[in-house]
């Protein structure tokens, strides 16, 4: 898979579970958009990021990086809560993320060795 395709794939993911969650939260916290927030910042450099823009690429994966981090905290608070749900939707969140990250790396890797 080449990571132009992971980073619209975890884009919509964010999206897409980033919103279950805040729009069914019985007290939804703004907090929950941050994984749409992400999404969408992702969703709209995929364009960028498909012609080789080599910034946008180092920007998506530091982001990408932050966004696991901090994907921690919300599944620490759905442990505690016993959301089986909510465990689901953020390591899901988190497991793509992780995805994408490997794929971004291991790009990076063969550009690297592809040069020389």
């Amino acid at each position: 898979m080449k990571p132009f395709q992971i980073n619209l794939i975890n884009a919509i993911v964010l999206i897409a579970l980033g919103l279950w969650a805040y729009l069914t939260a019985d007290k939804a916290s703004p907090t929950a958009l941050i994984p749409v927030g992400f999404g969408a910042i992702f969703l709209f450099a995929t364009p960028l990021f498909k012609k080789g823009n080599k910034v946008v690429a180092h920007i998506i994966v530091l982001l990408t990086l932050l966004l696991i981090i901090a994907l921690f905290m919300p599944l620490r608070s759905r442990i505690n809560a016993e959301d089986t749900l909510g465990i689901a939707r953020v390591a899901t969140m988190i497991g793509f993320s992780i995805v994408a990250m490997i794929i971004y790396i291991k790009s990076f890797a063969d550009a690297r060795r592809a040069r020389g």
